[in-house]
């Protein structure tokens, strides 16, 4: 992991520091709070700055057995992982195997001729010819034409026969194999021509299949070999031995309090899943995206030696879509357009100024990961309560601003 300090002394003294005692304290009563009125079951959080170092540990892993949350638990990151799939694409793009702005159908035949809906709430049949094919950068960038819209209606033709055929985004994991995925997309019409909108997690999954057989690995093992290895991340993958598994939860209707829910059939992610999904079915520990965030810091480099070429991780931490495609693309929170652009597998902060250049992403299981270039700053926060509104973002805000800062 590399330990080179990646705060200068101007740098140092044009903010605050996030690792001020007084600041921690408020953070820590903070986190206390969230575990002790039982909403959240437990939690690991990390500020790094440089070579320092903070961690704080609460709750429990286990609610049934008591077990302890411990500074090595594992999570399931859900999509706080896309970046991952975007590096190890990335890495590909860097050996000539794959180019960002090449067609990707000599490796997904299955989205080859695509098809396009006339309107997002056209009839199936009611397309026109794709004007060009789809890309690596259309599948990172979310711009494929494919996942989450929460434009116009909900229950639009497209959206209710992804729903039919288990490959709509959402909290449970895709639970055959990535042929059977790729075989129900391809029957599917595109929401809009390539690269014209922005439409969430889809693209991020077709990715990770794509690395599998453009590698001639699994995705897994692409990334174990590829990335976690040389970066010191010993616990990311898509499975973990169960008793250092961090047990899922999502809140009771009624009450509000956790329920034991899991992302996965049968025995989670205590076993490796069919499909090794690239969009949210990671694992992992803070001290590995800790590492990871270091890593996109560094521009590519392990202590350093350069692992990825600083181009294409500018590239990947560069606002890739237009205003138009904001426009047409609503997110939440619903200002959220206003701050942020979305790079390769990752959002990026755009606005105020003081945040601008701020990487990361969270996930829907109640993860948190984010880097900053300005001030050599990597927060991690993780808990294992899944996500099933607005406000559950709050405790993860509170976290950031009290990184990095508020904005």
């Amino acid at each position: 992991m590399c330990t080179r300090p990646l705060l200068t002394r101007r740098q140092a003294r044009a903010g605050a520091d996030p690792l001020r005692g007084s600041d921690l304290d408020g953070l820590r009563d903070r986190l206390d709070a969230a575990v002790a009125s039982g909403r959240i079951p437990g939690l690991v959080a990390l500020i790094a700055r440089g070579p320092r170092v903070w961690t704080h540990v609460a709750g429990l892993r286990d609610l049934d057995s008591g077990a302890a949350m411990t500074r090595d638990t594992v999570f399931a990151v859900a999509s706080a992982g896309k970046p991952l799939t975007a590096v190890a694409a990335l890495m590909l793009v860097q050996d000539g195997v794959l180019g960002l702005d090449e067609p990707v159908v000599r490796w997904l035949p299955e989205l080859a001729a695509r098809r396009v809906l006339r309107h997002p709430h056209s009839t199936l049949d009611d397309t026109r010819p794709a004007s060009r094919a789809l890309t690596l950068r259309d599948l990172l960038s979310m711009r494929m034409g494919l996942g989450v819209s929460i434009a116009g209606p909900a229950n639009t033709p497209i959206a209710a026969r992804m729903q039919a055929l288990d490959v709509a985004p959402g909290p449970r994991l895709f639970a055959k194999d990535a042929d059977s995925f790729m075989a129900r997309l391809g029957s599917l019409p595109l929401m809009h021509q390539p690269g014209d909108g922005w439409r969430y997690h889809t693209g991020l999954d077709v990715a990770g299949v794509l690395i599998a057989r453009a590698s001639g690995m699994s995705l897994g093992r692409f990334l174990q070999t590829r990335v976690c290895a040389p970066l010191g991340m010993p616990d990311t993958g898509f499975a973990a031995p169960a008793e250092r598994l961090a047990t899922q939860y999502r809140p009771n209707a009624n009450t509000g309090m956790p329920d034991r829910w899991t992302a996965t059939p049968g025995a989670g992610f205590a076993e490796l899943p069919r499909f090794e999904a690239g969009g949210g079915g990671h694992v992992s520990t803070v001290d590995d995206f800790h590492a990871f965030g270091r890593f996109l810091l560094s521009q590519g480099a392990v202590d350093g030696d350069p692992l990825l070429a600083p181009g294409l991780v500018a590239d990947m931490l560069r606002d890739q879509i237009t205003p138009a495609q904001k426009a047409a693309s609503p997110w939440f929170p619903a200002d959220f357009w206003h701050r942020h652009g979305w790079g390769l597998g990752l959002a990026v902060r755009t606005d105020p100024p003081s945040a601008r250049g701020r990487f990361g992403w969270g996930g829907g299981c109640g993860t948190s990961f984010w880097g900053d270039p300005a001030t050599g700053t990597v927060a991690v926060l993780f808990t294992q309560r899944m996500m099933t509104g607005a406000d559950d973002t709050m405790l993860a805000d509170a976290f950031n601003s009290a990184a990095f800062g508020p904005g």
